[in-house]
């Protein structure tokens, strides 16, 4: 035997949420990211907390995104205690954060999104940092010469257990090339540094390659990394960040 629910005793889908705040918020997370396939979020919240401007909760699911030329795949994401300016979003205004937002979440990176991903200037300053570090520990007597003369391309990148290998170029100003291989395990040094480690860079093929204890990037204060791992053609990583408004 069923039983009907009475119409009154059924939860009203907001209003605000549906016709003011959900059409302003995905306005919003596209004007983030250069591209985004799939967007899919959900709005959690009662019409007396959302009209004074606070979200509890906003869980967040998209694929094939790019951000600041960053490829990736997938990314599940949940904001929590968020202050938006609700009153000018009724108005028409744009919507703004106005506080920083604790957000947790996962994303995946395909091999061939880190190979799409090689010219993005997070990326690609990192691996010139790294290459620098290189010259100068390779007893290079000019390390201006023999940097800032050349230019690094990156060409390919292939994902292993535990391991990154990336291939390129450099040129320098007569136009002379040198092959450079970079061969990396990727840890986490603390929540906000990664390592590379074990770590070794090869300028050539007739040349032995060198050897570094290790090279850090720092991710900001903003930023805890849970857990990174490495297989076969992809990474993923789990994860807390502050959005700054």
């Amino acid at each position: 035997m069923s039983v009907e629910t009475p119409e009154a005793l059924k939860p009203k889908k907001s209003q605000i949420i549906s016709t003011v705040l959900s059409p302003a918020l995905r306005l919003w997370l596209r004007s983030q990211v250069e591209q985004v396939e799939a967007l899919q979020f959900n709005i959690v919240g009662s019409d007396r907390q959302i009209l004074t401007g606070h979200i509890p909760r906003v869980s967040i699911a998209a694929n094939h995104a790019v951000y600041q030329g960053l490829h990736l795949s997938n990314i599940q994401l949940e904001g929590s205690d968020i202050r938006v300016n609700l009153g000018q979003v009724i108005k028409g205004k744009p919507l703004r954060l106005l506080e920083p937002v604790p957000v947790v979440g996962e994303l995946r990176l395909l091999e061939s999104d880190l190979q799409a991903s090689l010219q993005a200037p997070l990326l690609s300053t990192a691996l010139t940092e790294l290459v620098s570090t290189f010259l100068q520990s390779d007893g290079t007597k000019n390390p201006a010469d023999g940097l800032k003369a050349r230019q690094i391309s990156w060409e390919t990148i292939d994902i292993d257990d535990g391991q990154l290998t990336l291939c390129g170029t450099l040129t320098n100003a007569t136009l002379d090339t040198t092959p450079v291989w970079i061969c990396a395990g990727l840890e986490l040094a603390t929540p906000q540094v990664l390592q590379l480690y074990p770590l070794q860079i090869q300028f050539s093929a007739d040349r032995p390659p060198l050897k570094l204890d290790g090279f850090q990037i720092d991710l900001g204060s903003d930023v805890d990394i849970q857990e990174l791992t490495l297989t076969r053609g992809q990474l993923m990583c789990r994860g807390r960040l502050s959005v700054i408004p």
